[in-house]
């Protein structure tokens, strides 16, 4: 993971444990899509969002997304890994796994950059 998309990854996952510590529970989960967006390249940080937004979905007792939660965390690594990942999907429980959306502006020159390499 390039430099400037780790630091962003890592940006909306601290940004999302704040927003959570305060309450704010929309833009927890706001910030939590956008590290998935991010983190969708990689397996290990794509389970470790999915790992987040379960911890989120139990703390809150949102029995929908935990029931969610639960094959997307089992499957993210190997989806990830054999090139399965829908680019852009929020990873939410309310969206269907398979199903492309679009990135984020501010996000693809970041995601493209990491494309392209050096």
């Amino acid at each position: 993971m390039h430099r400037s998309l780790r630091q962003a990854y890592v940006a909306e996952l601290a940004a999302a444990a704040a927003a959570d510590a305060h309450g704010a529970r929309a833009a927890a989960w706001h910030h939590l899509e956008r590290a998935h967006v991010l983190s969708q390249p990689f397996g290990l940080a794509h389970t470790r969002v999915h790992g987040r937004m379960l911890a989120f979905a139990l703390r809150g007792r949102d029995w929908t997304e935990i029931v969610g939660q639960l094959p997307r965390l089992l499957l993210a690594a190997p989806a990830t890994w054999l090139g399965r990942a829908p680019r852009g999907n929020s990873g939410g429980a309310r969206v269907p796994m398979e199903r492309p959306m679009p990135i984020p502006a501010d996000l693809v020159a970041l995601l493209r950059d990491e494309c392209e390499g050096p």
